[in-house]
C-alpha cells in the first residue's frame, strides 16, 4: 500500500515538473506561444496521461500552476494561475472519467476535454479580465474561447493522438496502463 502512494506521488511530481519545464522553456524560446489566447502549448500533450494514470490529475494541475507563475511576469496576473489551473484540473478529471470511450482505440471524447474546459474557463478569464476590463461581452468571450479551444485542439489532434497510439502500444513497457 505504501509503495503505491510513493509511486503515485512520484508520477504526479514528474508530470508536474515536465509540464512546467516544457511550458516555461517554450515561452523562453518562442515568447507567447504557450501563454497567449492563441497558443500551441506543447506541454498540453501531457494531458493525454490523464487517460492512462490517475496521478496525472494532480501532476497536470500542479504543473499548470507552476508554469503559469511565469505568466505573472508576462502581464497575465494571478488570474491565469487560478483559472488556467482550474481548467486543467477539470479537464484531467474528465479525461480520466472518459478514458474507456474510444473509437478505433483512440479516446476522442477524452481528448476534447482540454479544449472544452480551457476554452470556456480561460476564454472567460481573457474576456472578463483583459479584453472587457471587468465586464463580460458574449461576442468577445466566444472569440477568446474559440481561440483558446482551437490551440488546445491543435495540440491534442497533432501531438495527442500519436501519443495515445504510442501509449496504447508501448504503455505497458513504461508502466503506464489504464485502470480499466
Amino acid at each position: 500500500m505504501k509503495n503505491k502512494r510513493v509511486l503515485f506521488l512520484t508520477q504526479a511530481a514528474v508530470i508536474a515538473a515536465l509540464y512546467a519545464v516544457l511550458t516555461v522553456g517554450q515561452n523562453l524560446l518562442f515568447p507567447g506561444t504557450a501563454s497567449m489566447a492563441v497558443q500551441f502549448r506543447v506541454a498540453e500533450v501531457l494531458t493525454v496521461l490523464a487517460i492512462y494514470m490517475p496521478a496525472a490529475i494532480p501532476g497536470l494541475t500542479v504543473g499548470c500552476i507552476i508554469a503559469n507563475i511565469s505568466s505573472v511576469t508576462a502581464g497575465l496576473g494571478f488570474y491565469d494561475m487560478i483559472f488556467g489551473s482550474i481548467a486543467s484540473l477539470l479537464a484531467a478529471i474528465s479525461m480520466y472519467q472518459l478514458r474507456d470511450i474510444r473509437f478505433k482505440n483512440i479516446p476522442f471524447p477524452a481528448l476534447l476535454m482540454p479544449a472544452l474546459f480551457n476554452g470556456l474557463i480561460v476564454g472567460f478569464e481573457i474576456d472578463f479580465f483583459f479584453v472587457g476590463n471587468l465586464s463580460f461581452n458574449l461576442t468577445d468571450f466566444l472569440v477568446q474561447a474559440g481561440c483558446v479551444a482551437l490551440g488546445e485542439l491543435a495540440v491534442l489532434m497533432i501531438l495527442g493522438i500519436p501519443f495515445c497510439i504510442f501509449l496504447n502500444k508501448q504503455g505497458h513497457k513504461l508502466g503506464i496502463v489504464s485502470e480499466s
